[in-house]
């Protein structure tokens, strides 16, 4: 029996080479955090090598689009998401519960995550020719229920849906959305223009500077659906084409099939990937 409050996550992850692209350069996890003990030894009556794991701490979900050209753009978003994984594990204090005290130390290691990201990569491309120039989006949601915190720099995205409603949580960094916020072009202008996938920032690149990735917070609700993706759907995919998908009751496998699909189906110009993320409360008297 699941008691009242408790959370159940569907969710599911799907990278797709595209229909034009020869090799693949985006990076997709999902990974649920717990607190562990692994047993060598012990006079009590329990077998060596067993591992003990509390209840949930937590829900990792990462996209990462390489760049640079093929072998450059695949190695930067690996790196990057290895470097992310091995500061998650090791580093970052996942035992705390959630306690508005330690949002601040949070934010924090969040965006410590991604400079590590930065350093890795632009080290691993130091005096290497041609390797020079590689970086990488990259799009993390961490989810300690109810809370959402996203850490972000690129043009991958994280879109909410709840209750029929999609919005994007996350802001391009390109120098179309620049020229959105500046009021030189609209919204629908920009998906167009020659400028939609120029970075202003990402991961790596040729910029010496702190990376400064944007942090967002939030609280989830049972219902609720998070997408993270890469431009290789949203540049294919209408929003609109994205929230029927969503709003959908269908297991989020059949929903990430059914995007990249449609991306394909559209012209599939670019690698495509898709984590989709739904939330459910249990209510009283409901099973696991």
């Amino acid at each position: 029996m699941a008691g009242p409050g408790a959370v159940e996550i569907d969710s599911y992850g799907l990278s797709d080479i595209g229909r034009q692209r020869e090799a693949n350069e985006d990076q997709i996890l999902i990974a649920s955090l717990h607190k562990g003990m692994l047993v060598h030894q012990t006079t009590l009556e329990i077998e060596d090598q067993t591992q003990f794991t509390s209840g949930l701490q937590g829900e990792l979900l990462v996209v990462a689009d390489g760049m640079g050209g093929q072998a450059a753009g695949e190695r930067a978003s690996a790196l990057a998401v290895q470097t992310l994984t091995r500061y998650t594990l090791n580093t970052m204090p996942w035992f705390f519960r959630l306690d508005p005290r330690h949002e601040d130390d949070l934010n924090d290691e969040l965006v410590e995550a991604l400079e590590r990201c930065q350093t890795a990569v632009q080290a691993d491309s130091a005096g290497r020719p041609d390797l020079q120039g590689m970086g990488t989006t990259l799009t993390m949601a961490y989810v300690l229920w109810p809370r959402l915190y996203l850490v972000h720099a690129g043009d991958s995205r994280c879109y909410l849906m709840r209750g029929g409603a999609l919005k994007q949580l996350t802001t391009d960094h390109s120098v179309a959305q620049q020229l959105v916020d500046q009021g030189t072009l609209t919204p629908e202008a920009a998906e167009q223009s020659r400028w939609a996938h120029v970075l202003v920032k990402a991961v790596g690149g040729n910029d010496s500077t702190r990376l400064n990735p944007d942090v967002y917070k939030s609280s989830l609700c049972g219902g609720d659906t998070l997408l993270l993706c890469t431009d290789g759907l949203t540049k294919h995919v209408p929003e609109d084409a994205l929230a029927r998908e969503l709003a959908s009751t269908r297991p989020a496998e059949q929903v990430c099939r059914a995007l990249v699909e449609a991306a394909n189906e559209a012209g599939g110009t670019d690698n495509i990937s898709v984590v989709v993320a739904r939330f459910r409360v249990a209510q009283d008297g409901e099973s696991s």
